[in-house]
């Protein structure tokens, strides 16, 4: 990673090798942190960060989730948010806020402790998500179960839920995939290690619900909102393995993966094996829409 620009922490911007933080922080032991993955696109009309209001939104709904008092407004957030860009210098980066319980009181409880909040971004290259892109990812079912909402709160984008999407990751890597696919509690498909997931069955688009365990994707909204925009529309049901074999077209959404294709899961081939035409037409889509090259959608786009 490039060190780029500065990393703002608690109000205060700090070189990018100084942001630290003390190891007996509360949230590195007990994994009580939140975070957002934004991202910010170089459009023709200058930089842009995508949907931030959803996003600063999201990340007081999950502070919320884990009893978190944040010290900041969401004004401030966002002010701060647009700031660190601005800090970095770069056209084009991917941004994490995170708010964590801070270094204080060790033990399980974490009230005692105040809630910190730290803003980096970076530079962002086309890495795990290439193939996805062009050839289509490989994906395999993992054997690690989605936890629920019964476990801890999914709709927190929190660290502690990547703990367990991580082990998956990790999985579907040692055995030549690009990535895993986790199954619920009740033997339903949740999501991937950090995307949501459809499929297309029979020009049918369809997607896990809420209910699967899933995180409310922000980029999963946007593929909805344009494919509704579009006149077409999505059917949220339950989805077994059997129909991510029998699909026609796969395709996973993320605020990094943005929308990326897979072409296999487990030793089965999807469909023709290649990005199917639906999954393209909506890369190209969502990317005009990034761009800010649809009119319908400029309002989800913030210039800096």
């Amino acid at each position: 990673m490039k060190e780029i620009g500065k990393i703002w922490m608690n109000g205060k911007f700090v070189p990018f090798k100084d942001a630290k933080v003390h190891v007996l922080t509360h949230a590195l032991h007990y994994s009580t942190s939140v975070f957002e993955g934004i991202r910010c696109y170089d459009t023709p009309k200058g930089s842009a960060i995508f949907r931030l209001p959803e996003h600063i939104d999201r990340l007081f709904k999950s502070a919320k989730l884990y009893s978190m008092k944040m010290n900041f407004s969401k004004k401030q957030i966002s002010d701060a948010i647009i700031k660190t860009v601005k800090e970095s210098k770069l056209k084009e980066c991917y941004i994490r806020p995170i708010a964590y319980y801070g270094y204080g009181t060790m033990g399980l409880t974490p009230t005692q402790n105040n809630v910190d909040v730290a803003i980096a971004c970076w530079e962002w290259k086309m890495g795990e998500s290439k193939a996805g892109k062009f050839s289509g990812a490989k994906c395999k079912i993992s054997s690690w179960i989605k936890i629920d909402s019964r476990a801890q709160p999914m709709k927190a984008k929190a660290a502690s839920n990547y703990a367990n999407a991580a082990l998956a990751r990790m999985e579907a890597l040692d055995n030549g995939y690009d990535e895993a696919i986790m199954l619920n509690y009740h033997g339903k498909v949740s999501e991937g290690s950090a995307e949501n997931i459809f499929i297309v069955k029979d020009d049918q688009i369809m997607t896990p619900p809420m209910s699967a365990g899933i995180l409310e994707g922000i980029t999963r909204d946007s593929v909805i909102q344009i494919i509704e925009e579009n006149g077409g529309y999505v059917i949220e049901t339950d989805l077994d393995r059997e129909d991510l074999y029998a699909a026609d077209e796969v395709f996973m959404t993320g605020t990094a993966a943005e929308v990326k294709s897979v072409t296999q899961i487990d030793k089965i081939k999807i469909g023709d094996a290649k990005p199917g035409k639906i999954t393209k037409a909506l890369q190209k889509t969502f990317m005009d829409v990034a761009m800010g090259k649809d009119e319908r959608f400029l309002p989800w786009l913030k210039y800096i």
